[in-house]
């Protein structure tokens, strides 16, 4: 069943992402599982495989990756938030013109979002954080601060981890900070 529900939450990001007019690469792991992708989901799509022996370390080189093909902006978006409205990825690629990152926090203290520029990336950010802790989101932001980067923070969504978080999302399809502005 959770194959399942993964597979679905892909399908509605890849929906999402579809009506953009970006450039995205799925990134994938384990890396052998490129061919299965591929049967799956076409031939349409760009693909890059996860390297690294953790959270961190994967979306570290997924920025690296990204950055070295010469793009200037770079979003990071998890695939445990299916429901992501456009206006949010738009919102913070056009947030990147004036601050050096952006995050979107999720409810549960940590991200479902974050992006840099090439020249304002920081792998820093990516490095000793407690990763699956509700303490992400404010470790991350510590870090950024400490290097004095300038951040906008999108409004909190849930992200969907746990059984729990179906059901409350089945009540309330997205929960919403009612404040929003600059972290």
């Amino acid at each position: 069943m959770a194959v399942n529900l993964y597979k679905r939450f892909l399908l509605e990001m890849l929906s999402t992402l579809n009506k953009g007019t970006f450039l995205f690469y799925l990134c994938f792991h384990p890396e052998d599982s490129l061919k299965d992708l591929k049967n799956w989901l076409g031939e349409d799509y760009l693909y890059i495989p996860q390297i690294g022996e953790n959270l961190g370390d994967k979306m570290k080189n997924a920025f690296i990756e990204a950055f070295s093909m010469k793009f200037k902006r770079v979003l990071l978006i998890g695939s445990d938030i299916p429901d992501l409205p456009l206006e949010f990825i738009d919102e913070a690629f056009k947030s990147l013109d004036e601050k050096d990152a952006v995050i979107g926090p999720s409810v549960d203290g940590g991200y479902y979002l974050i992006g840099f520029k090439d020249k304002t990336f920081l792998s820093r950010a990516f490095e000793k954080i407690p990763w699956s802790t509700e303490r992400v989101f404010d470790e991350t932001m510590k870090v950024l601060e400490n290097q004095k980067l300038t951040i906008h923070t999108l409004q909190p969504l849930r992200d969907i981890d746990t059984v729990e978080d179906l059901t409350i999302r089945g009540s309330s399809p997205t929960l919403r900070s009612p404040r929003r502005g600059e972290g």
